[in-house]
Order: C-alpha cells, then sequence, then structure tokens
C-alpha cells in the first residue's frame, strides 16, 4: 500500500523520475508523468521505448515524484503488472488530462501500456509524522 503522502505527490501534477536498470548494471532515468492506485504507482510509456524493456514484471525500479526540493517521495520497488489495451490508452489520456488539461495529443507509435510498482521501501521528505 502505498503511504498517503506517496499517493498524493504522485495523484497531483507533479513529476516523477524513473529509474530502471540497464543490461549491463547501469541506472537509466527517465523525467515522466505518473499516477497511483491504492497500492502501486502507475508510469505509461509504449512497449518499443527502452524504459519498457528495462522493466519486465520482477524488476526492481525507482521512481522519485517531487513537489519541489523540499517536498518529495521516493519509491523502490517491484515492477508486478504491464497493462496494455483501452486501458492504458485512458490512462495516459487522465494523466495529460492532469498535466496539461487536455487529452494526450501525441502519436502512438506502439503501443501503450500502465506498468504497476508495488513499494518495496518509501521515504518522504520531510519525514512524514
Amino acid at each position: 500500500m502505498l503511504k498517503d503522502k506517496v499517493a498524493a505527490l504522485a495523484g497531483g501534477p507533479n513529476y516523477a523520475v524513473l529509474t530502471t536498470p540497464l543490461g549491463d548494471g547501469t541506472a537509466n532515468s527517465h523525467m515522466m508523468w505518473v499516477g497511483a492506485d491504492a497500492d502501486h504507482l502507475l508510469i505509461n510509456t509504449e512497449i518499443h521505448r527502452r524504459k519498457f524493456r528495462n522493466m519486465p514484471v520482477g524488476a526492481k525500479v525507482t521512481v522519485v515524484v517531487f513537489e519541489n526540493p523540499f517536498a518529495w517521495a521516493e519509491v523502490r520497488g517491484t515492477v508486478v503488472e504491464h497493462v496494455g489495451g483501452t486501458e492504458a490508452r485512458a490512462h495516459i489520456d487522465a494523466l495529460a488530462q492532469k498535466y496539461t488539461g487536455a487529452d494526450y495529443s501525441m502519436e502512438v507509435q506502439s503501443e501503450r501500456v500502465i506498468v504497476k510498482i508495488r513499494p518495496d521501501v518509501q521515504f518522504t521528505f520531510p519525514p512524514a509524522s
């Protein structure tokens, strides 16, 4: 389950940095839109992108969601599911509405997919009381 502060930050129009492992053990980071349900952080991407290939089910990833340099949350977690189809398309439109006020307008090159990340460790700053 997500901590309340993590869910609030991910639910707002705050950006996230997603860090995934590359095959040689180095890290690959991307600025992302982020969402959440009660139990997971939700990242929406396309299946042809490197970040998706870095996140098979079982992969360990880190997501830092920030409102500003003095209000942020870090989640170290495990990818537990990929969700595609109409649900993923609706999700990217909802994220675009949250961040831009309009549906997603970029061309989809392959297929949209939601990556569900279960938190293993959660940190917030300032620390939750």
